[in-house]
């Protein structure tokens, strides 16, 4: 497969994975997507290693392209060596009172998928740390330090992008009361129960 087919197939399955993650969350205006990826785990290679400047432009075009459909802001992870900072648009940092930190992220420290937003973002700033509300990690960049309480996995039939891990997340805010409370219907949507798979008996109030 060559490059060209190789990055099609890569925005077709990014695609996917964020319009279904999208479907199962039903963010509002406003919400915050955070976006982790290793372009060298989606070749098959160490986290890393052989970072793609193609695959990136693929994988954070496809899912930018989504959120700003969805009217979300997205946040896109960097790698390790900058403590996993997010690159994100200056109109989310003054809504949110963000911190952002002084740095540039290149490919050797940050990674072609931050490098990437930079590029494509209108106003670029980068922040120390996030609190999301759903969320896509390709290849295992453990996006979770930036998803808000609580977080709860999101399953689909497809596991991978590329060659690397595919984890989606939603959030929900953590339920509180004990046995006498009461919660909402819809708080676990269809075919996402709990990490047992079975979905809580919700009681009636009491009379």
């Amino acid at each position: 497969m060559g490059v060209n087919d190789e990055c099609a197939r890569i925005r077709e399955d990014v695609a996917d994975a964020v319009n279904y993650l999208l479907a199962v969350a039903k963010p509002t205006v406003g919400n915050i997507f955070v976006l982790g990826a290793s372009t060298s785990e989606v070749q098959g290679k160490r986290i890393g290693s052989a970072g793609s400047k193609a695959i990136a432009q693929a994988v954070v075009d496809v899912t930018k392209s989504i959120c700003d459909r969805a009217g979300l802001f997205l946040a896109v992870q960097c790698c390790e060596h900058l403590n996993r900072s997010l690159v994100v648009e200056r109109a989310l940092v003054y809504r949110e009172r963000l911190n952002p930190v002084t740095v540039i992220p290149s490919e050797t420290a940050g990674g072609t998928i931050a490098v990437r937003a930079m590029e494509t973002f209108v106003d670029p700033v980068v922040v120390e740390a996030i609190e999301a509300d759903l969320g896509m990690d390709i290849g295992d960049t453990f996006i979770g330090m930036h998803l808000r309480r609580v977080a709860v996995p999101v399953r689909m039939a497809k596991r991978s992008i590329g060659e690397a891990h595919l984890t989606l997340a939603r959030t929900r805010p953590p339920l509180v009361g004990g046995t006498r409370a009461v919660y909402p219907r819809d708080i676990w949507p269809k075919n996402q129960g709990t990490s047992t798979g079975e979905k809580p008996t919700l009681r009636p109030a009491d009379a």
